[in-house]
């Protein structure tokens, strides 16, 4: 909640200076912030749905993440059956999240193989399978709230691609974005084709 009171009010800042974006990005929870600036639901709703997101985190078995300096080629074959691509958020530098041992016997091997890495501080593997249990309460929330169209362009982390009306609308996609991967790379890539 703190991070998207912090965003929410950067942006507010800048808007009651004149500054009126033409598009948005945001990574992970920041596509909710991106998704309340640009109308698609309501500061209330917002705030609701933070609030629930880091309620459900604290239900799930402890996990975690690790940067680490591949591309997600590279990532794909050594994550196993316990281990999800949580983000590419670079070229060369993606997240795997999962439980802990996992992580560690990963963190290993790219420690023999040479290939940078580094824990990120959190108890949580967002993006990974680990989040299956909190899907139905968070899609139950989706659902009982107004989703709408969105009043300014903003780029999908499930795609890497402009969001379309029927995707921000859709709670079902916001269940989605929870889960899947962060394509944060494709959307800045697609953000730098509009120059």
């Amino acid at each position: 909640p703190a991070l998207f009171a912090t965003q929410y009010a950067q942006a507010s800042l800048w808007q009651s200076f004149g500054i009126e974006p033409d598009a948005l990005i945001g990574h992970s929870m920041g596509e909710n912030t991106a998704a309340c600036l640009s109308g698609v639901l309501s500061l209330r709703d917002a705030l609701g749905l933070v609030a629930l997101r880091g309620k459900l985190f604290e239900t799930v078995a402890e996990g975690s993440m690790l940067s680490v300096e591949l591309d997600e080629e590279g990532l794909k074959p050594l994550l196993g059956s316990a281990l999800s691509l949580a983000a590419i958020n670079a070229p060369g530098l993606t997240v795997a999240s999962g439980p802990m041992q996992a992580l560690e016997q990963l963190e290993q091997t790219l420690n023999e193989r040479g290939i940078g890495c580094r824990k990120i501080h959190i108890d949580v593997a967002a993006h990974s399978s680990m989040l299956n249990g909190i899907l139905k309460p968070f899609g139950d929330y989706l659902r009982s709230i107004t989703l709408a169209a969105p009043t300014i362009p903003f780029i999908s982390n499930l795609s890497g691609d402009w969001i379309t009306a029927g995707q921000a609308s859709d709670p079902e996609y916001w269940v989605q974005h929870l889960r899947n991967s962060v394509r944060f790379a494709d959307g800045v890539g697609k953000l730098l084709e509009t120059g």
